[in-house]
Protein backbone atom coordinates (compact mmCIF):
# COMPACT_ATOMS: atom_id res chain seq x y z
CA UNK A 1 0.00 0.00 0.00
CA UNK A 2 2.72 2.50 0.91
CA UNK A 3 3.61 2.30 -3.41
CA UNK A 4 0.27 3.86 -3.93
CA UNK A 5 0.89 7.01 -2.32
CA UNK A 6 4.70 7.48 -3.81
CA UNK A 7 3.75 9.66 -6.68
CA UNK A 8 2.74 12.24 -3.98
CA UNK A 9 6.52 12.10 -2.54
CA UNK A 10 8.93 15.08 -2.68
CA UNK A 11 11.09 12.57 -4.84
CA UNK A 12 9.21 12.15 -7.66
CA UNK A 13 7.78 15.46 -7.98
CA UNK A 14 10.01 16.08 -11.17
CA UNK A 15 8.28 13.05 -12.98
CA UNK A 16 4.89 14.30 -12.28
CA UNK A 17 5.37 17.79 -13.99
CA UNK A 18 7.54 16.82 -16.59
CA UNK A 19 5.94 14.21 -18.52
CA UNK A 20 2.73 16.38 -19.22
CA UNK A 21 4.89 18.99 -20.63
CA UNK A 22 6.33 16.25 -22.93
CA UNK A 23 2.96 15.40 -24.08
CA UNK A 24 1.47 18.54 -24.75
CA UNK A 25 4.71 19.54 -27.11
CA UNK A 26 4.25 15.87 -28.89
CA UNK A 27 0.38 16.48 -29.27
CA UNK A 28 2.02 20.05 -30.76
CA UNK A 29 4.10 18.51 -33.45
CA UNK A 30 1.76 16.00 -34.25
CA UNK A 31 -0.96 18.66 -35.07
CA UNK A 32 1.63 20.85 -36.53
CA UNK A 33 2.89 17.64 -38.92
CA UNK A 34 -0.26 16.95 -40.62
CA UNK A 35 -1.37 20.70 -40.61
CA UNK A 36 1.65 21.03 -42.97
CA UNK A 37 0.73 18.11 -44.69
CA UNK A 38 -2.38 19.15 -45.68
CA UNK A 39 -1.41 22.53 -46.69
CA UNK A 40 1.07 20.71 -48.68
CA UNK A 41 -0.92 18.57 -50.23
CA UNK A 42 -3.51 21.35 -51.48
CA UNK A 43 -0.80 22.98 -52.72
CA UNK A 44 1.19 20.46 -54.93
CA UNK A 45 -2.70 19.81 -56.34
CA UNK A 46 -2.96 23.17 -57.33
CA UNK A 47 -0.08 23.48 -58.44
CA UNK A 48 0.06 20.24 -60.38
CA UNK A 49 -3.49 20.83 -61.49
CA UNK A 50 -3.53 24.59 -62.67
CA UNK A 51 -6.64 24.27 -64.64
CA UNK A 52 -8.55 22.87 -62.11
CA UNK A 53 -11.10 24.64 -59.75
CA UNK A 54 -9.12 26.01 -56.56
CA UNK A 55 -11.52 24.77 -54.38
CA UNK A 56 -10.54 21.03 -55.10
CA UNK A 57 -7.15 21.57 -53.68
CA UNK A 58 -8.52 22.82 -51.02
CA UNK A 59 -11.00 20.77 -50.10
CA UNK A 60 -8.05 17.86 -50.16
CA UNK A 61 -5.48 19.67 -48.35
CA UNK A 62 -8.42 19.67 -45.59
CA UNK A 63 -9.63 15.84 -45.93
CA UNK A 64 -5.35 15.09 -45.37
CA UNK A 65 -5.34 17.60 -42.24
CA UNK A 66 -8.82 16.01 -41.12
CA UNK A 67 -7.21 12.03 -41.50
CA UNK A 68 -4.32 13.01 -39.60
CA UNK A 69 -6.23 14.23 -36.68
CA UNK A 70 -8.44 11.15 -36.91
CA UNK A 71 -5.47 8.89 -36.21
CA UNK A 72 -3.56 10.98 -33.70
CA UNK A 73 -7.21 10.98 -31.74
CA UNK A 74 -6.95 7.06 -31.87
CA UNK A 75 -3.01 6.67 -31.34
CA UNK A 76 -4.09 9.07 -28.00
CA UNK A 77 -6.83 7.31 -26.71
CA UNK A 78 -5.00 3.94 -27.62
CA UNK A 79 -1.94 5.44 -25.24
CA UNK A 80 -4.83 6.39 -22.67
CA UNK A 81 -6.44 2.54 -22.26
CA UNK A 82 -2.84 0.91 -22.01
CA UNK A 83 -1.52 3.90 -18.64
CA UNK A 84 -4.62 2.47 -17.42
CA UNK A 85 -4.44 -0.96 -17.61
CA UNK A 86 -0.92 -0.69 -16.49
CA UNK A 87 -2.14 1.69 -13.64
CA UNK A 88 -4.51 -1.33 -12.87
CA UNK A 89 -2.19 -4.17 -12.84
CA UNK A 90 0.30 -2.32 -10.34
CA UNK A 91 -1.98 -1.80 -7.94
CA UNK A 92 -3.41 -5.11 -8.59
CA UNK A 93 -0.07 -6.33 -7.80
CA UNK A 94 0.67 -3.83 -4.46
CA UNK A 95 -2.72 -4.87 -3.05
CA UNK A 96 -2.05 -8.78 -3.52
CA UNK A 97 1.53 -8.39 -1.78
CA UNK A 98 -0.44 -6.29 1.53
CA UNK A 99 -2.43 -9.28 1.54
CA UNK A 100 0.34 -11.85 1.39
CA UNK A 101 2.19 -9.96 3.90
CA UNK A 102 -0.99 -9.70 6.16
CA UNK A 103 -1.88 -13.72 5.75
CA UNK A 104 1.59 -14.17 6.94
CA UNK A 105 0.94 -11.97 10.07
CA UNK A 106 -1.84 -13.47 10.90
CA UNK A 107 -0.63 -16.87 11.37
CA UNK A 108 -0.48 -18.19 14.68
CA UNK A 109 2.08 -17.84 17.13
CA UNK A 110 1.68 -21.38 19.13
CA UNK A 111 3.97 -19.92 21.95
CA UNK A 112 2.07 -16.37 22.40
CA UNK A 113 -0.71 -15.97 24.96
CA UNK A 114 -3.63 -13.51 24.31
CA UNK A 115 -3.23 -10.73 26.52
CA UNK A 116 -6.06 -8.17 26.52
CA UNK A 117 -4.49 -5.23 27.88
CA UNK A 118 -1.77 -5.11 25.14
CA UNK A 119 -4.70 -5.43 22.35
CA UNK A 120 -6.49 -2.55 23.80
CA UNK A 121 -3.34 -0.54 23.91
CA UNK A 122 -2.73 -0.81 20.24
CA UNK A 123 -6.04 0.15 19.86
CA UNK A 124 -5.78 3.63 21.96
CA UNK A 125 -2.64 3.74 19.83
CA UNK A 126 -4.15 3.95 16.42
CA UNK A 127 -6.79 6.00 18.16
CA UNK A 128 -3.76 8.58 18.84
CA UNK A 129 -2.07 8.51 15.54
CA UNK A 130 -5.43 9.18 13.38
CA UNK A 131 -5.67 11.76 15.89
CA UNK A 132 -2.87 13.55 14.89
CA UNK A 133 -3.70 12.61 11.33
CA UNK A 134 -6.15 14.97 11.67
CA UNK A 135 -4.66 17.50 13.33
CA UNK A 136 -2.17 17.62 10.66
CA UNK A 137 -4.79 17.36 8.08
CA UNK A 138 -6.90 20.60 9.38
CA UNK A 139 -3.78 22.60 9.99
CA UNK A 140 -2.76 21.93 5.98
CA UNK A 141 -5.78 22.59 4.44
CA UNK A 142 -6.69 26.14 4.18
CA UNK A 143 -10.21 27.52 4.71
CA UNK A 144 -12.14 27.48 1.66
CA UNK A 145 -15.43 29.68 1.42
CA UNK A 146 -18.05 27.25 1.27
CA UNK A 147 -21.18 27.65 -1.05
CA UNK A 148 -23.25 29.77 -0.07
CA UNK A 149 -26.28 27.80 0.73
CA UNK A 150 -27.59 27.59 4.09
CA UNK A 151 -30.51 25.68 3.64
CA UNK A 152 -31.06 21.49 4.97
CA UNK A 153 -32.15 19.30 2.50
CA UNK A 154 -34.72 16.95 3.29
CA UNK A 155 -32.70 13.76 2.42
CA UNK A 156 -29.64 12.38 1.10
CA UNK A 157 -29.91 11.33 -2.78
CA UNK A 158 -27.30 8.03 -3.22
CA UNK A 159 -25.24 9.81 -5.98
CA UNK A 160 -24.44 12.97 -3.09
CA UNK A 161 -24.30 10.61 0.10
CA UNK A 162 -21.18 8.55 1.04
CA UNK A 163 -22.22 5.88 2.70
CA UNK A 164 -19.60 6.15 5.96
CA UNK A 165 -22.23 8.84 7.72
CA UNK A 166 -25.49 7.91 5.95
CA UNK A 167 -28.43 9.12 8.58
CA UNK A 168 -30.17 6.11 10.38
CA UNK A 169 -32.66 4.21 8.61
CA UNK A 170 -35.92 5.35 10.54
CA UNK A 171 -33.98 8.44 11.58
CA UNK A 172 -36.64 11.15 12.16
CA UNK A 173 -34.40 14.42 11.62
CA UNK A 174 -37.06 16.87 13.49
CA UNK A 175 -36.42 14.79 17.04
CA UNK A 176 -32.80 16.05 16.69
CA UNK A 177 -32.41 19.25 14.74
CA UNK A 178 -30.20 22.35 15.83
CA UNK A 179 -32.64 24.75 17.75
CA UNK A 180 -30.30 27.53 16.03
CA UNK A 181 -29.68 26.96 11.76
CA UNK A 182 -26.06 26.75 10.59
CA UNK A 183 -24.85 27.85 7.57
CA UNK A 184 -22.21 25.81 5.62
CA UNK A 185 -19.16 28.12 6.76
CA UNK A 186 -20.44 27.17 10.62
CA UNK A 187 -20.89 23.54 9.71
CA UNK A 188 -17.58 23.06 8.29
CA UNK A 189 -15.70 24.79 11.27
CA UNK A 190 -18.06 22.50 13.06
CA UNK A 191 -16.66 19.54 11.48
CA UNK A 192 -13.18 20.33 11.60
CA UNK A 193 -12.60 21.36 15.35
CA UNK A 194 -15.18 18.30 16.22
CA UNK A 195 -12.43 16.25 14.03
CA UNK A 196 -9.56 17.68 16.11
CA UNK A 197 -11.10 16.91 19.76
CA UNK A 198 -12.71 13.67 18.86
CA UNK A 199 -16.13 15.02 18.43
CA UNK A 200 -17.65 12.20 16.23
CA UNK A 201 -20.05 10.66 18.47
CA UNK A 202 -21.01 6.80 17.64
CA UNK A 203 -24.10 5.74 17.37
CA UNK A 204 -25.50 2.26 16.83
CA UNK A 205 -28.88 0.96 15.89
CA UNK A 206 -29.91 -2.92 16.53
CA UNK A 207 -30.79 -5.12 13.17
CA UNK A 208 -32.97 -7.51 14.79
CA UNK A 209 -34.40 -11.38 13.64
CA UNK A 210 -37.64 -11.98 12.65
CA UNK A 211 -39.87 -12.49 13.77
CA UNK A 212 -38.50 -13.13 16.90
CA UNK A 213 -36.63 -9.78 17.00
CA UNK A 214 -33.54 -11.18 19.13
CA UNK A 215 -30.71 -8.75 18.34
CA UNK A 216 -28.51 -9.69 15.86
CA UNK A 217 -26.48 -6.93 14.55
CA UNK A 218 -25.78 -3.18 15.69
CA UNK A 219 -25.03 -0.80 12.74
CA UNK A 220 -22.48 1.62 13.55
CA UNK A 221 -23.63 5.60 12.73
CA UNK A 222 -21.60 8.71 13.09
CA UNK A 223 -22.45 12.01 13.98
CA UNK A 224 -20.93 15.54 14.68
CA UNK A 225 -21.25 17.44 18.07
CA UNK A 226 -20.51 21.19 18.47
CA UNK A 227 -18.47 22.66 20.82
CA UNK A 228 -21.80 23.68 22.22
CA UNK A 229 -23.16 20.41 22.62
CA UNK A 230 -25.22 20.64 19.63
CA UNK A 231 -25.69 17.68 16.96
CA UNK A 232 -24.99 17.89 13.36
CA UNK A 233 -26.99 15.48 11.53
CA UNK A 234 -26.09 13.74 8.74
CA UNK A 235 -28.00 15.05 6.26
CA UNK A 236 -26.17 18.38 7.17
CA UNK A 237 -22.61 18.00 7.35
CA UNK A 238 -21.90 15.28 4.49
CA UNK A 239 -21.96 17.35 1.26
CA UNK A 240 -19.46 19.68 2.99
CA UNK A 241 -17.17 17.24 4.32
CA UNK A 242 -16.43 15.35 0.91
CA UNK A 243 -16.14 18.53 -0.60
CA UNK A 244 -13.00 19.31 1.89
CA UNK A 245 -11.92 15.84 1.91
CA UNK A 246 -12.88 15.08 5.26
CA UNK A 247 -15.01 12.12 4.68
CA UNK A 248 -12.37 9.57 4.77
CA UNK A 249 -10.99 11.00 7.97
CA UNK A 250 -14.63 10.59 9.76
CA UNK A 251 -14.75 7.13 7.81
CA UNK A 252 -11.66 6.25 10.01
CA UNK A 253 -12.55 7.85 13.09
CA UNK A 254 -15.97 5.50 12.40
CA UNK A 255 -13.61 2.29 12.43
CA UNK A 256 -11.44 2.33 14.74
CA UNK A 257 -14.52 2.98 17.17
CA UNK A 258 -16.02 0.42 15.38
CA UNK A 259 -13.46 -2.11 16.45
CA UNK A 260 -13.24 -0.92 20.14
CA UNK A 261 -16.71 -1.96 20.11
CA UNK A 262 -16.34 -5.37 18.90
CA UNK A 263 -13.19 -6.12 20.94
CA UNK A 264 -15.85 -4.63 24.39
CA UNK A 265 -18.18 -7.62 23.07
CA UNK A 266 -15.80 -10.01 22.81
CA UNK A 267 -14.69 -9.30 26.66
CA UNK A 268 -18.34 -9.25 27.48
CA UNK A 269 -18.82 -12.62 25.53
CA UNK A 270 -21.55 -11.03 23.13
CA UNK A 271 -21.96 -12.87 20.16
CA UNK A 272 -23.07 -10.37 18.09
CA UNK A 273 -21.83 -8.19 14.67
CA UNK A 274 -21.34 -4.56 13.65
CA UNK A 275 -22.32 -3.01 10.37
CA UNK A 276 -19.68 -0.61 9.44
CA UNK A 277 -20.33 1.65 6.62
CA UNK A 278 -17.22 2.44 4.49
CA UNK A 279 -16.90 4.73 1.47
CA UNK A 280 -14.83 4.95 -1.62
CA UNK A 281 -12.83 7.67 -0.04
CA UNK A 282 -11.74 5.50 2.39
CA UNK A 283 -11.03 2.31 0.55
CA UNK A 284 -8.81 4.80 -1.47
CA UNK A 285 -7.17 6.30 1.97
CA UNK A 286 -3.53 3.74 1.51
CA UNK A 287 -2.08 5.07 4.63
CA UNK A 288 -4.75 4.75 6.96
CA UNK A 289 -6.13 1.22 5.11
CA UNK A 290 -2.67 -0.39 5.87
CA UNK A 291 -2.64 0.80 9.57
CA UNK A 292 -6.27 -0.46 9.83
CA UNK A 293 -5.46 -4.06 7.99
CA UNK A 294 -2.21 -3.92 10.50
CA UNK A 295 -4.69 -3.59 13.61
CA UNK A 296 -6.69 -5.95 12.87
CA UNK A 297 -3.59 -8.26 11.81
CA UNK A 298 -3.23 -8.24 15.67
CA UNK A 299 -6.90 -9.17 16.51
CA UNK A 300 -8.01 -11.84 13.83
CA UNK A 301 -11.06 -12.97 15.82
CA UNK A 302 -12.75 -9.59 15.44
CA UNK A 303 -13.01 -10.08 11.38
CA UNK A 304 -15.86 -12.17 11.20
CA UNK A 305 -17.66 -9.77 13.30
CA UNK A 306 -17.38 -6.71 11.32
CA UNK A 307 -19.46 -6.35 8.33
CA UNK A 308 -18.23 -3.48 6.00
CA UNK A 309 -21.19 -1.48 4.24
CA UNK A 310 -21.17 0.11 0.94
CA UNK A 311 -23.95 1.79 -1.07
CA UNK A 312 -25.42 0.30 -4.33
CA UNK A 313 -24.22 3.63 -5.99
CA UNK A 314 -20.58 3.51 -4.81
CA UNK A 315 -20.72 -0.29 -6.39
CA UNK A 316 -21.47 0.76 -9.60
CA UNK A 317 -19.22 3.74 -10.19
CA UNK A 318 -16.56 2.21 -8.39
CA UNK A 319 -15.29 -0.17 -11.05
CA UNK A 320 -12.83 -2.84 -11.19
CA UNK A 321 -10.40 -0.83 -9.07
CA UNK A 322 -12.79 -0.99 -5.78
CA UNK A 323 -13.88 -4.48 -6.61
CA UNK A 324 -10.28 -5.42 -6.36
CA UNK A 325 -9.82 -4.00 -3.14
CA UNK A 326 -13.41 -5.55 -1.88
CA UNK A 327 -11.65 -9.01 -3.26
CA UNK A 328 -8.15 -8.52 -0.91
CA UNK A 329 -10.26 -7.77 1.62
CA UNK A 330 -12.98 -10.89 1.47
CA UNK A 331 -9.55 -12.80 1.09
CA UNK A 332 -8.84 -11.88 4.71
CA UNK A 333 -12.43 -12.81 6.12
CA UNK A 334 -13.82 -9.31 5.97
CA UNK A 335 -17.62 -9.70 4.55
CA UNK A 336 -19.76 -7.16 2.89
CA UNK A 337 -23.24 -5.65 2.80
CA UNK A 338 -24.82 -3.87 0.22
CA UNK A 339 -27.57 -0.82 1.39
CA UNK A 340 -28.94 1.91 -0.17
CA UNK A 341 -30.72 -0.28 -3.05
CA UNK A 342 -32.83 1.57 -5.59
CA UNK A 343 -32.03 -0.54 -8.49
CA UNK A 344 -33.45 -4.32 -7.67
CA UNK A 345 -31.64 -5.46 -10.88
CA UNK A 346 -28.78 -6.94 -8.84
CA UNK A 347 -26.70 -8.95 -9.92
CA UNK A 348 -26.07 -11.84 -7.19
CA UNK A 349 -23.28 -13.61 -9.07
CA UNK A 350 -21.01 -10.56 -8.75
CA UNK A 351 -21.95 -9.78 -4.88
CA UNK A 352 -21.00 -13.34 -3.91
CA UNK A 353 -17.77 -13.54 -5.94
CA UNK A 354 -16.78 -10.41 -3.44
CA UNK A 355 -18.08 -12.10 -0.46
CA UNK A 356 -21.62 -9.85 -0.15
CA UNK A 357 -23.40 -11.73 2.32
CA UNK A 358 -26.37 -9.40 3.04
CA UNK A 359 -28.46 -6.72 1.18
CA UNK A 360 -30.29 -4.02 2.70
CA UNK A 361 -33.91 -3.11 1.02
CA UNK A 362 -35.88 -0.18 1.88
CA UNK A 363 -39.21 -1.03 3.61
CA UNK A 364 -41.17 1.07 0.94
CA UNK A 365 -39.15 -0.69 -1.92
CA UNK A 366 -40.04 -4.52 -0.54
CA UNK A 367 -43.92 -3.78 0.16
CA UNK A 368 -44.46 -1.97 -3.26
CA UNK A 369 -47.33 -4.00 -4.88
CA UNK A 370 -45.20 -2.56 -8.90
CA UNK A 371 -41.87 -4.58 -7.00
CA UNK A 372 -43.84 -7.82 -5.82
CA UNK A 373 -42.73 -9.92 -8.26
CA UNK A 374 -39.04 -9.05 -8.15
CA UNK A 375 -39.17 -8.63 -4.49
CA UNK A 376 -40.22 -12.61 -4.32
CA UNK A 377 -37.93 -14.09 -6.76
CA UNK A 378 -35.00 -11.67 -4.99
CA UNK A 379 -35.40 -13.61 -1.90
CA UNK A 380 -36.01 -16.94 -3.33
CA UNK A 381 -32.45 -16.29 -4.96
CA UNK A 382 -30.94 -14.79 -1.96
CA UNK A 383 -31.91 -17.43 0.10
CA UNK A 384 -30.66 -20.12 -1.97
CA UNK A 385 -27.39 -18.47 -2.08
CA UNK A 386 -26.79 -17.84 1.54
CA UNK A 387 -27.49 -14.17 1.64
CA UNK A 388 -29.41 -12.42 4.31
CA UNK A 389 -32.24 -9.51 3.20
CA UNK A 390 -32.39 -6.89 5.48
CA UNK A 391 -35.66 -4.49 5.55
CA UNK A 392 -34.69 -1.20 7.07
CA UNK A 393 -37.06 1.50 8.20
CA UNK A 394 -39.71 -0.33 9.98
CA UNK A 395 -41.53 1.96 11.98
CA UNK A 396 -45.15 0.44 13.07
CA UNK A 397 -46.51 -2.79 13.94
CA UNK A 398 -48.47 -3.03 10.71
CA UNK A 399 -45.74 -1.79 8.81
CA UNK A 400 -43.91 -5.40 10.65
CA UNK A 401 -46.86 -7.35 9.83
CA UNK A 402 -46.55 -6.54 6.18
CA UNK A 403 -42.67 -7.21 6.12
CA UNK A 404 -43.81 -10.57 7.91
CA UNK A 405 -46.02 -11.76 5.69
CA UNK A 406 -43.27 -11.18 2.73
CA UNK A 407 -41.34 -13.73 4.68
CA UNK A 408 -38.06 -12.05 5.27
CA UNK A 409 -36.16 -12.43 8.20
CA UNK A 410 -34.66 -9.52 9.05
CA UNK A 411 -35.49 -6.35 9.87
CA UNK A 412 -34.45 -2.78 11.45
CA UNK A 413 -36.02 0.66 12.30
CA UNK A 414 -37.10 2.74 14.95
CA UNK A 415 -39.81 -0.11 16.00
CA UNK A 416 -36.82 -2.33 17.15
CA UNK A 417 -34.89 0.70 18.30
CA UNK A 418 -33.62 4.09 17.99
CA UNK A 419 -30.29 4.99 17.09
CA UNK A 420 -28.64 5.00 20.78
CA UNK A 421 -24.83 6.69 21.54
CA UNK A 422 -22.24 3.80 22.60
CA UNK A 423 -20.03 4.40 25.87
CA UNK A 424 -16.59 5.50 24.51
CA UNK A 425 -13.64 3.27 25.99
CA UNK A 426 -11.89 4.42 29.21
Amino acid sequence: MKALTADFRPGTAVSTTVVPAMTLLTHLVYALAYLIAGISAGAALWALRPEADPLVAWLAGALVVLAGALVHDVVTRLERERKAARRLARLHDRVEELAHLLEQRFAPDPGAQPDGGVRYDAVMQEVKLLQSLVARLTERRAPRPPAASGERRPALSPSSATPSSATPSSATPSATAPAVPMDDAAVLEAVRDALKADRIDVYLQPIVSLPQRKHRFYEVFSRVRAADGQQIMPDRYLDIAEREGLIATIDNLQLVRCVQLIRETERRQHAIGFFANISAATLADAEFMRQFLNMMAQNHALVPKLVFELSQHDLRVGGAVTMGILSQLARLGFRFSMDQVTDLAIDLDRLLRHEFRCIKLDRALVLDPANAARIRELRHRCAAEGIDLIVEKIETENQLVEVLDTGFDFGQGYLFGEPRLSRKPE
